[in-house]
């Protein structure tokens, strides 16, 4: 069973950075795309940062310049680097990652539990 643990998580006052971390495990033939997304109160999910299939990467327009996203693909694990945080960073990061399980199986969107980001003074 593919698990996406993130972590790295926390309060941190604005200007300062954080660096999650989500680690996928379990049954993994490949990994097509894999990122984060974000959900502040009372707001919709969206894409903050990820790979894409063909190896590129995507940033939502509100972090470019700011958030940086890596990743170790021995690991399974992508790392996202966030520096000047404002209070609007403030959200639940989740992890998603598009993924395999098998050679033969069709890949599907696994998400993360999720780690709080919280930015204030």
């Amino acid at each position: 069973q593919v698990q996406l643990v993130e972590s790295g998580g926390g309060l941190v006052q604005p200007g300062g950075s954080l660096r999650l971390s989500c680690a996928a495990s379990g049954s993994i033939f490949s990994i097509n795309a894999m990122g984060w997304y974000r959900q502040a109160p009372g707001k919709q999910r969206e894409l903050v940062a990820r790979y894409t299939s063909g190896g590129s990467t995507n940033y939502a327009d509100s972090v470019k310049g700011r958030f940086t996203i890596s990743r170790d693909n021995a690991k399974n694990t992508v790392y996202l680097q966030m520096n000047s945080l404002k209070p609007e960073d403030t959200a639940v990061y989740y992890c998603n990652a598009d993924l395999k399980e098998y050679i033969l199986s069709l890949s599907r969107d696994y998400w993360g539990k999720g780690t709080l980001v919280v930015v204030s003074s």
